[in-house]
C-alpha cells in the first residue's frame, strides 16, 4: 500500500467517526433531558407560549425527530451552522467560527512549540544521560508540571503578572489583555481578525500577536511539556538498547552520528501521536485559559456558549471541535508516513 492510498484509507475512516460524533451530539443537544426551546426562553421577563412555539419552529423542534437529525445534519455538512441566540445574538455561527477559530489557533500553535522545544530536548537529553543528577532532575521537574493544573497554573500567572512590578522590579503588566465590557464587546486580539498573510508581513504585528498569547500558552504548554519529557526519555532508553544501535557502535559508528541518524529518529516515532493528540487536547484546555487570561477564543466562546445556555451554538461548535480533532489525527498519519516510510507502505 502506497503513501496515498494509505492517506485515503485514514480520509474515509474518518467519515464514521465524523458522523458518529455528530450524532451523538444532536441526540445530546435536541433529545436530551435540557429543552433547548425552554433554555433558551429561560432569561426572559416574560415567557409565553407563543415565544416557546416560535422558538421550538425556528429550532426545528415542531418536526419529527428523524427530520430535524436529517436537516440538521444536512446543515452542518453544508457548513450551514445557523445563528446564535444568547451570544452576539442573530450573529451567523459560521461567521464566528471564523473570527474565533485563528485566536485559538494561534495559541495552540505556540502552546505545542513549547511543549516540543522544551520537553523533548530535555527528555531526550535525560535519555542520554540516564541516571545522572541531570537526569534526576529533568524527570522530577517533568512530573511537577504534568501534576500542576492548568487553570492553577494560569491563576498564578496572572497574580505574578499583575503584581510583576511590586516582586520582580518591572511592569509586565502589557502582556495581559484586557476584557471587553459585556458579551458584545470587540473580541481580544483584534489584529487576528483580519488579513492572515498581516502576521507575517508585518513584523510589528506578529510581534505583539505572539507576546498577548505567550503567558497563555506557556500555561497550556506547561502541561504537555512534562508527558513529552518523560515519553521522549523511555523512548531514547529503549532506542539505544535496539540492536541496530550496537551494530551501528560495532561498525564504528561515531557516537554523535548514532545519537542522531538512529537513537532520535526512531525516537521520534512513539512520540507523533503524543504530540497530535496534545493538540487538540491544548485546544480543548484552551476553554479555562482563555477565559482566565481573556483572549476570545473558541474555548471562550463554548465556554459562554455553555454557560449561558445557548445550546444550539453548543452543538455548531461541538461540530467544528470534531472535525478539528479529525484533521489533527489525519495530520498525525501524515507525519507517521514522514517519519517511518515503512508504516504507509505496509499499511500498518
Amino acid at each position: 500500500m502506497n503513501r496515498l492510498k494509505y492517506i485515503l484509507k485514514r480520509v474515509l475512516m474518518a467519515v464514521p467517526v465524523l458522523w458518529l460524533g455528530t450524532s451523538m451530539t444532536w441526540f445530546i443537544i435536541y433529545q436530551g433531558p435540557v429543552d433547548p426551546a425552554a433554555n433558551l426562553l429561560s432569561g426572559s421577563e416574560r415567557l409565553t407560549e407563543t415565544k416557546y412555539e416560535a422558538a421550538r419552529t425556528e429550532l426545528g423542534l415542531d418536526q419529527p425527530p428523524l427530520q430535524h437529525y436529517v436537516d440538521w445534519m444536512w446543515s452542518l455538512f453544508t457548513l450551514d451552522l445557523g445563528q446564535t441566540w444568547l451570544i452576539y445574538p442573530g450573529s451567523s455561527v459560521g461567521a464566528l467560527v471564523l473570527d474565533f477559530l485563528p485566536r485559538t489557533v494561534w495559541l495552540g500553535f505556540w502552546s505545542v512549540l513549547i511543549a516540543v522545544c522544551v520537553g523533548i530536548p530535555l527528555g531526550f537529553y535525560a535519555g542520554i544521560r540516564s541516571n545522572t543528577v541531570a537526569d534526576y532532575i529533568a524527570s522530577v521537574s517533568g512530573i511537577v508540571w504534568r501534576a500542576m493544573p492548568n487553570f492553577w497554573l494560569a491563576v498564578i500567572l496572572l497574580a505574578v503578572l499583575v503584581g510583576s512590578e511590586s516582586l520582580l522590579g518591572f511592569d509586565w503588566d502589557s502582556f495581559l489583555i484586557r476584557l471587553p465590557t459585556g458579551v458584545t464587546g470587540n473580541p481580544g486580539l483584534s489584529y487576528m481578525a483580519g488579513d492572515p498573510l498581516a502576521l507575517f508581513t508585518q513584523p510589528r504585528d506578529t510581534l505583539a500577536a505572539i507576546k498577548k498569547v505567550l503567558p497563555a500558552a506557556v500555561v497550556l504548554g506547561s502541561a504537555s511539556m512534562g508527558n513529552e519529557m518523560r515519553i521522549g526519555r523511555t523512548a531514547v532508553l529503549e532506542a539505544k538498547n535496539e540492536q541496530y544501535v550496537e551494530f551501528a557502535r560495532a561498525r564504528g559508528v561515531s557516537g554523535r552520528a548514532i545519537v542522531w541518524k538512529h537513537v532520535f529518529r526512531n525516537a521520534l516515532v512513539p512520540l507523533v501521536p503524543v504530540i497530535t493528540t496534545e493538540a487538540f487536547l491544548l485546544i480543548g484546555g484552551s476553554v479555562l485559559v482563555e477565559s482566565v487570561f481573556g483572549i476570545n477564543g473558541m474555548g471562550k466562546l463554548f465556554f459562554d456558549a455553555a454557560i449561558q445556555g445557548d445550546l444550539p451554538l453548543v452543538g455548531s461548535l461541538m461540530f467544528v471541535f470534531i472535525v478539528l480533532l479529525l484533521s489533527i489525527n489525519l495530520a498525525q498519519d501524515v507525519l507517521y508516513t514522514l517519519i517511518d516510510p515503512r508504516v504507509g507502505y505496509e499499511g500498518t
